[in-house]
């Protein structure tokens, strides 16, 4: 009797992907190019958030626990931070800005443990988590301090390392392709 194997997609070009995508236009808004709008907002629930959430789960049904804690985490940051511009909650105070200080520096935190965890990766996963650890701590002494500088030049930072999850993306689809490097990852 002959099986069938069946293969599994790899569900982390997606992840990075919506985190790519959604990172470089958050952070177009935080350079000071573009205006918080709906579409960013659309594409922290939709991309952003609703995309990693299946890669991450998808990742941790194949017994990917970097990955699925990466994506399922990060796509509900998105949600999280939605919530927290919106505050669909009546009664509830908005957050300020030592609130959302404290929330990016922790996200940071959690952040620089992943980065750690990508030492054992590809050389483009590393530049994806280091450049998101500097991308939050960045953005979390802006809202301590006040300073319109530092999150602008956190969304320079940030524009970065949403395109580098991107890059990552399209070298994973395109090199899987191709079945070879057509764009190089470090391996």
């Amino acid at each position: 009797m002959s099986h069938n194997a069946t293969a599994m997609a790899n569900p982390g070009p997606l992840g990075l992907l919506g985190f790519g995508m959604t990172t470089v236009l958050l952070n177009l808004h935080n350079a000071g190019l573009i205006p918080l709008s709906i579409m960013i907002v659309a594409m922290g629930i939709a991309l952003g958030g609703l995309a990693q959430i299946i890669a991450g789960i998808r990742e941790l049904c194949q017994g990917n626990t970097f990955g699925g804690t990466a994506f399922t985490a990060y796509g509900l940051f998105w949600w999280s931070l939605v919530i927290i511009w919106t505050n669909p909650f009546e009664g509830i105070e908005s957050a300020d800005h030592v609130a959302m200080g404290w929330y990016l520096l922790l996200w940071g935190v959690f952040t620089l443990f992943m980065f750690i965890g990508t030492l054992k990766h590809n050389k483009a996963t590393q530049v994806v988590f280091g450049s998101l650890t500097i991308l939050f701590f960045l953005l979390a002494a802006g809202d301590f301090t006040g300073n319109h500088m530092i999150t602008t030049i956190a969304g320079v930072e940030g524009i970065f390392c949403g395109l580098s999850a991107i890059y990552a993306s399209m070298g994973q689809i395109l090199n899987a392709e191709y079945g070879k490097t057509v764009l190089p990852l470090g391996e």
